[in-house]
């Protein structure tokens, strides 16, 4: 129950804060440009908006969320209540999958990509890796300049390597990339799909032990503890 609420409380600041707006017009946009592309070329370029923008929808607000959360005083309010951190992680990454699988699944329809469920399926996986990157770079900033430096620097080293690799074969040691797994899901290209989801499932089991640890201490300092 109490997650449940927690859940609800951030779909609706995502709501007042315009995220819906946002990627509803950002949708429209994508939608426009990728009918404009030749058939050649639009489920790849699909893949590489999904990846790199509703899916990664975390990586790019979750700055902004938590900044905004720290000026209105609500984490110092969660700081001290009933709320675990875990729940209070549950909850970011759930409110901002499901914002992420609507924008993404509009995108797949209204381009014609076939392998709706593994968009869906690749969406969820990658926008809770992004989210838990947010969340720990978040817990790491006091402005959002500096979130916004930190995340190019993360932008560069999650989104270069997949993208390079859907567009070229010239670097297949690109491959082993970790999140090129998500963009083989979401492109339907996966020639081992079983491994390609335990692997993004591995990388979100060691992403959330360690935005545990880092969200539980920028609350205990909000909180007037230290760890």
């Amino acid at each position: 129950m109490r997650l449940k609420n927690l859940v609800q409380k951030d779909i609706f600041f995502q709501w007042k804060y315009g995220f819906y707006y946002i990627y509803a017009l950002i949708s429209i946009i994508y939608i426009c440009v990728l009918n404009s592309l030749p058939e050649a070329y639009k489920n790849d370029v699909s893949t590489v908006l999904v990846f790199s923008d509703p899916a990664a929808i975390g990586l790019f607000f979750m700055g902004a969320i938590i900044l905004l959360e720290k000026s209105q005083r609500i984490l110092n309010a969660v700081a001290i209540s009933p709320v675990k951190v875990m729940e209070y992680i549950f909850s970011k990454v759930i409110a901002l999958a499901i914002i992420s699988s609507i924008v993404s699944v509009v995108i797949a329809i209204s381009t014609g990509m076939s392998n709706i469920f593994l968009v869906i399926i690749g969406t969820v996986l990658t926008s809770i890796i992004f989210t838990l990157i947010g969340i720990i770079a978040a817990t790491q900033i006091q402005s959002l300049n500096q979130f916004m430096f930190i995340s190019l620097i993360i932008e560069i080293i999650c989104f270069l390597p997949p993208i390079v690799n859907i567009f070229s074969d010239k670097f297949q040691f690109l491959k082993f990339f970790p999140l090129d797994a998500a963009t083989r899901i979401i492109g339907g290209t996966s020639a081992n799909l079983i491994l390609d989801i335990m692997l993004l499932i591995i990388i979100n089991i060691v992403l959330f032990i360690l935005c545990n640890r880092f969200t539980e201490k920028m609350f205990y300092k909000i909180g007037g503890g230290d760890i």
